[in-house]
Order: structure tokens, then C-alpha cells, then sequence
């Protein structure tokens, strides 16, 4: 595999530390800025909604510039907002600079699957961006804990300049390592939204924001389930939670080799897993043993089918994929605010700490209906010749067929006798 995926792989992995970090930041953002923990959850919203909004908004701007340079762009704009939360002054400086870095997040994800597939090749297409996309992961197994532990012993801002460090090598990175490769003729912003009006394009963003809203309504409350529901202590839950990271990373490393053999497939077998293990935790979730072995397979379940996710939009875009998986992360980013608002709901309707886990559970099986509608689809699609990179058969060419036997038997009997 190409070095520069990996570039691009650390490049994830501190913006995916940035947008996750801060959960673990929230008692010393709240103490220093004066405000309440709700409204330091919101900086959490504010930078979801800027990956919603930018990143498709910024992959349009940039089509017509070289893939190379709008990474760099983006990741540029990055630092920019991680240095602006560094410094912040206050509570809206700190939201602004969210923001600002949350607008790279979306067009970097898509442009940046684009350029790992091209590097990579087709038949390579999940494992790059498995790779790619396992910067998420180890956010999630290193990078939050690490910002975290920074928080408690130096200040929230050396979190921020941590990861801001690591940005900047990851963008030295991407100028030094990555390839200068021409984008092919500009086909204008017209083509790129032609994928939308495939409404298997549609059906497959479906199938990723459902999927990430089961994962963040069960795993934002995780912390809850195992204290006040399965009896580990406070101390226990680092060590759980890196147990459900080192799922995830399994899950990357495992779906990005079967997201190139059979995609849909892939997609079945992790969303069908997933909300299994969820309804079966459900049940367990007072034993501790069968928690571990739960967390651990909710991991792996869950982050198998993010490379079939990515691969299955930007396959169903056919010729003009860089959009739509931006969208895809915008998607997944809608995901990842509709799980824990639905996770919260239950949770102050009453139904307890296991109510996010069900309902998370619900969640996969509607992801798991729309990723077999999308196979039905699909399938539909290549027997018509329909579907992106299927040949379709050419259309007969009347100067060249020949008619039909019973057309020509009459004609040919007249020649036989002689008549014209």
C-alpha cells in the first residue's frame, strides 16, 4: 500500500481526535470558560452541523482545483480553527474555531477517499480505505485518551496544541508524500449532483447514518451502562472502553478486506452482527463477564462495515464519486447526532440505561433494511446494465441487423423464383 494512504490515514486520525476529545474535556472547558457542561456539549453540535454544512459545500468550491491542493487547503483551514480553539478567549471564540476546523472535516474525508483510491487501485479500494478511515479508530483507542490525560494534568489547551502538532506533520505530510495527479477533464458541479438523482446514492447515505446513529445512541452512554448497570467501577471504564477501540481497529482491518471481495455482503453480515450483539447486551448487561465479550464485539461489528459504507457511495456514484462521499461523511456526522439524542430521549423518558442499547439495536435493523434494499437495488441495476461500471449492451443498429427470419422467408422465396 502506498505511503501517502498512511499520510492521509494520520491526517484522519487528528481530525477524528479534534471532533471526538471533547467528551473527555468537559469538566475542565465547563470550570475555565465559565459555563454550563450543556453548553460545552454544544461545542460537540456546533462542530457536527459545520461538517454537515461545509463539506459539501467545500468539495463544490474546489472541484475544479487539484486534489493535492485542496488537501492541503483543508488541512491548512484545520489548523487554523484547532490554533483558534488553542487561544480561544472565551466560549465563542473556542465555538468559531470548532467550526472552522469541523468545515475541513467533510471535504477532506471525501477528497481524500478519492485520492486513497486512486492511489491504491479499484481492487484495493476497501483496504485503502480501511486505512484511510482506521485514523478514526485510533482517535477513538489513543487519540481521546491521550487528550483527556492531557486536559487533567496540563490544561485543555494542550490538548488542542497536541493535536495541532500533529496536524501540521500530517499536512508536511500530504505536501511531501502524497502525488501530484491531474483530477481529468472538469465535468462541472452539474455531474458531480447527477449522482444524486441515483436513488440508490440515496439509499446507501440512508444506510450510513442509521448505522452511526445505532453506534452513538448505545455508545454514548456506554460509560452509564457499565457503572450503574453491569457494577464495574469508574476506574474499569478506560480500560472497557479501549477494549471497544481495539474492536473497532480489528473491525477496520477485517471489513476493509471483505469491502473489496463483497461489499454488500460485508454490509449485511456487520449490520445483522451488530444489532445482534446490542439486543443480546440488552440481556447481559448485568454480568460483567458477558459485557466484556459484548463491548469487544460491538467494536468489531460496528467499524467493519464504515470501508463497505464509503466504498458502496462512492461505487453506486459511478464517474463523479468526490461529492458524494463527502456527503457520506456528512451523513455519518448526522448519524453521530441523531444516535445520542435518541439515546438521551430514552434515557429522560425513564427506561433506563439499557434503553440506548436497544434502541441502538432498532437503529441496525433499519440500517440493515436499507442496506438490503440497496443490494436489491443494485442487483436490479446490473441486470439492466444499469449500474456503474456495467457494460450495457449496445442497441441494434437497423442498417446493419439483419430482419427477422419469418420477415425475410417471403422475400426470399421470390428471389428463388426469379421475381424481383
Amino acid at each position: 500500500m502506498p505511503v501517502a494512504v498512511y499520510v492521509l490515514g494520520l491526517s484522519v486520525f487528528c481530525i477524528g481526535t479534534t471532533e471526538f476529545m471533547i467528551s473527555g474535556l468537559l469538566p475542565e472547558l465547563s470550570r475555565d470558560l465559565s459555563v454550563s457542561v450543556p453548553a460545552v456539549g454544544w461545542l460537540i453540535s456546533g462542530y457536527a452541523l459545520g461538517v454537515v454544512i461545509g463539506g459539501p459545500a467545500l468539495t463544490v468550491a474546489t472541484l475544479r482545483v487539484n486534489r493535492k491542493a485542496s488537501l492541503v487547503g483543508l488541512l491548512l483551514l484545520f489548523v487554523l480553527g484547532q490554533t483558534m480553539g488553542a487561544l480561544a478567549p472565551g466560549y465563542g471564540v473556542l465555538m468559531a474555531g470548532r467550526v472552522i476546523a469541523a468545515l475541513a472535516q467533510g471535504a477532506f474525508f471525501g477528497i481524500g477517499s478519492v485520492v486513497a483510491v486512486e492511489l491504491a487501485g479499484p481492487e484495493r479500494r476497501g483496504r485503502a480505505l480501511a486505512i484511510m478511515f482506521a485514523g478514526l479508530t485510533v482517535a477513538n483507542v489513543l487519540g481521546v485518551p491521550a487528550g483527556t490525560f492531557l486536559s487533567q494534568h496540563a490544561g485543555w489547551r494542550a490538548s488542542f496544541w497536541a493535536v495541532d502538532a500533529l496536524a501540521v506533520l500530517a499536512l508536511l505530510g500530504v505536501l511531501f508524500l502524497v502525488p501530484r495527479r491531474p483530477n481529468g477533464p472538469y465535468a462541472g458541479v452539474r455531474a458531480e449532483l447527477s449522482a444524486f438523482r441515483n436513488p440508490r446514492v440515496w439509499v446507501a447515505l440512508s444506510t450510513s447514518m442509521l448505522t452511526q446513529a445505532a453506534i452513538f445512541c448505545c455508545f454514548s452512554y456506554l460509560s452509564k451502562l457499565f457503572t450503574d448497570v453491569g457494577g464495574f467501577s469508574e476506574s474499569a471504564v478506560p480500560v472497557l472502553l479501549t477494549q471497544f477501540g481495539v474492536g473497532c481497529f480489528a473491525g477496520s482491518v477485517v471489513g476493509g478486506r471483505f469491502a473489496d471481495r463483497r461489499p454488500l455482503l460485508n454490509l449485511y453480515v456487520g449490520i445483522g452482527a451488530m444489532a445482534l450483539v446490542l439486543a443480546l447486551l440488552t440481556v447481559t448487561a448485568h454480568s460483567r463477564a458477558a459485557t466484556v465479550v459484548a463491548v469487544l464485539a460491538f467494536g468489531l461489528a460496528a467499524f467493519s462495515i464504515n470501508p463497505a459504507l464509503q466504498a458502496q457511495v462512492m461505487r453506486e456514484a459511478g464517474s463523479a464519486p468526490t461529492l458524494a462521499a463527502t456527503t457520506n461523511t456528512s451523513a455519518f456526522n448526522l448519524g453521530n447526532t441523531i444516535g445520542p439524542w435518541v439515546g438521551g430521549s430514552v434515557i429522560g423518558a425513564g427506561l433506563g440505561y439499557t434503553a440506548p442499547v436497544w434502541s441502538g439495536a432498532l437503529l441496525a435493523v433499519a440500517g440493515l433494511g436499507t442496506a438490503l434494499v440497496s443490494g436489491l437495488l443494485h442487483r436490479r441495476a446490473v441486470a439492466m446494465g444499469d449500474a456503474p461500471g456495467t457494460p450495457k449492451a449496445p442497441l441494434p443498429d437497423p442498417a446493419t441487423t439483419p430482419a427477422p427470419t419469418a420477415a425475410r422467408a417471403p422475400a426470399a422465396r421470390h428471389q428463388e423464383a426469379g421475381t424481383p
